[in-house]
């Protein structure tokens, strides 16, 4: 056994099914090993996607995705995917290969310090050195990335060493670091104290954040707020912990989300604050979350606890485990007026849309789409105006809602839908974009006929990169720079290119049709919607 086999051990132990990468000379011993093996190995087309399509596998079945690419470009090539990773604490673990290690500092051909250059948005990262280690580094890698706060772990292995023997293999069992013991569990303490404020609470509201889904505690969530009739609002990267119609769910914060939603934070006297970060696009001014209320903020990360805005009451834990420990309190609350209150405010304040009828309302088109897909269907949202709508709009069921929130990549949503339909086959997953985002990964149009993955594709076409363009609108009155998208390519020819079907929408004048024919049958489906170029998000 070599190096390179080891690693395959190591995944095979892992239960991996799918390495989503692109070969070179350096990463070669594995993909050569790989063979002898059942994983599956999907050929992206550029490594960035890699890591992408890699964290929506991750982000369907929990466990960590895995990607391998090679040295040098492609190594710098994945960071993006990483970074985007890392910002939503996805579990990936990304494999590098690197040049021979004797040659390691001496700028080589396609040598890159990858474990140097990732260091500020990575869990943890590896060189190996020794063959010996490679069992002990993976082992390490897998429970890193998906325990506490989870996030890309990076091995780096240079080609002498996947080429190197090993005298013995032995898998571990299990994985001891002294340095590195996330919290599970709550302290008693503190959730008592969290109990005592909710019987005191007139205008409880929980915000839920991204850290709840990838806790796996949605349905202790859901279960909690039912039993308590307390109030739901989430951050982006939190949309889906609650079915967007349930009655205790009040909408999306932030810059983008909805007014009730913003204005029952605001009135709120006691905000407890679920796996979320407290960051710029959900909470802009942190100081207003902590005045005239009680502020609780749960988190299996200690470091964001007080990061952004200091809590009246700290938790660190698992979400789960949390809600979990909450439940077996003995308590009750009642706040039926500020529900009322709430309801009221959800009745009224919806904002009002003035679309152009000559076009798409993308507004109006993602709520009919959301309304005649599966039950449990999956719908990746891109980066931009389409994203901002998506979550405005787009209505959860019992499936999940997917996008690239910390981070905002543009690029992210078709390599994304392929890993969820690869770990999902039997879901429904539409993959929506702007002509802008589509763009930086067409090219993946390939991946998905070479490999059969039936993802569905929209288009939300306006000619401009719009988000910047209405960026540019109100702060340089019209001064539009670098974001027109003449010379985008003609769609119905590119889905012909890669023998897609293909369909056009105008307008909404049969809409309601035309989605019924882009959602029949499980199959490889693009679809583009002319949007007014002057349409605004809000």
């Amino acid at each position: 056994m070599i190096g390179a086999d080891a690693i395959i051990k190591c995944l095979e132990a892992e239960n991996v099914q799918y390495v989503f990468g692109y070969p070179g000379v350096a990463i070669c011993p594995f993909y050569n090993s790989i063979l002898q093996s059942q994983i599956k190995t999907i050929l992206i087309r550029t490594e960035q996607n890699a890591a992408h399509a890699a964290s929506g596998m991750a982000r369907m079945t929990g466990r960590p995705g895995v990607c391998a690419v090679t040295s040098g470009p492609g190594a710098t090539n994945v960071i993006t995917g990483i970074a985007t990773a890392f910002a939503d604490s996805i579990p990936l673990v990304c494999i590098t290969g690197q040049v021979n290690s004797t040659l390691l500092g001496s700028d080589v051909f396609q040598e890159a310090d990858i474990t140097g250059a990732v260091e500020s948005f990575v869990k943890y990262s590896y060189l190996v050195k020794n063959p010996a280690d490679i069992p002990r580094i993976f082992k390490e890698a897998f429970y890193i990335a998906n325990t506490g706060r989870k996030g890309p772990v990076l091995i780096d292995i240079p080609i002498d060493v996947q080429n190197a023997p090993l005298k013995s293999f032995e898998y571990p069992q299990e994985v001891s670091l002294r340095t590195y013991k996330p919290t599970v569990k709550g302290h008693a303490v503190q959730l008592k104290k969290v109990v005592r404020e909710l019987e005191k609470a007139k205008r409880p509201l929980i915000c839920t954040g991204g850290g709840v889904l990838l806790s796996g505690a949605k349905n202790e969530l859901r279960a909690f707020a039912e039993k308590h009739r307390i109030p739901v609002v989430t951050t982006m990267m939190g949309i889906g912990a609650m079915p967007t119609r349930h009655p205790m769910f009040f909408g999306m914060v932030g810059n983008n989300g909805k007014p009730y939603a913003n204005r029952a934070m605001n009135e709120s006297d006691l905000l407890i604050m679920v796996g979320a970060r407290v960051a710029d696009r959900a909470v802009n001014q942190p100081d207003l979350i902590t005045q005239n209320k009680v502020l609780v903020h749960i988190d299996v990360d200690p470091a964001e606890i007080g990061k952004n805005a200091g809590p009246t009451i700290p938790l660190v834990g698992d979400a789960k485990h949390i809600f979990q420990d909450m439940e077996k309190e003995d308590f009750s609350c009642e706040h039926e007026e500020w529900i009322r209150t709430l309801e009221e405010y959800r009745r009224t304040m919806e904002p009002k849309r003035r679309p152009n009828p000559d076009y798409v309302d993308p507004a109006a088109f993602i709520t009919l789409l959301s309304e005649k897909m599966q039950e449990k269907a999956v719908y990746v949202a891109d980066v931009g105006q389409n994203q901002i709508w998506s979550c405005g709009y787009h209505i959860v069921k019992d499936g999940r809602f997917f996008t690239s929130g910390g981070m905002g990549t543009m690029g992210y949503s078709i390599p994304a839908a392929m890993g969820v339909k690869l770990a999902a086959p039997e879901r429904q997953v539409v993959a929506v974009c702007g002509d802008g985002s589509f763009q930086m990964s067409m090219m993946e149009l390939a991946t998905m006929k070479q490999f059969d993955i039936p993802v569905k594709i929209i288009v939300l076409r306006n000619n401009y990169l719009g988000m910047v363009r209405e960026y540019q609108h109100y702060t340089y009155k019209d001064n539009y720079s670098v974001v027109d998208l003449t010379g985008s390519p003609n769609l119905e020819k590119i889905a012909e290119a890669y023998d897609m079907k293909y369909q056009l929408i105008r307008n909404m004048q049969g809409a309601a049709q035309a989605i019924d024919q882009f959602l029949a049958g499980d199959e490889r489906v693009l679809m583009e919607c002319l949007i007014d170029p002057m349409d605004l998000v809000k």
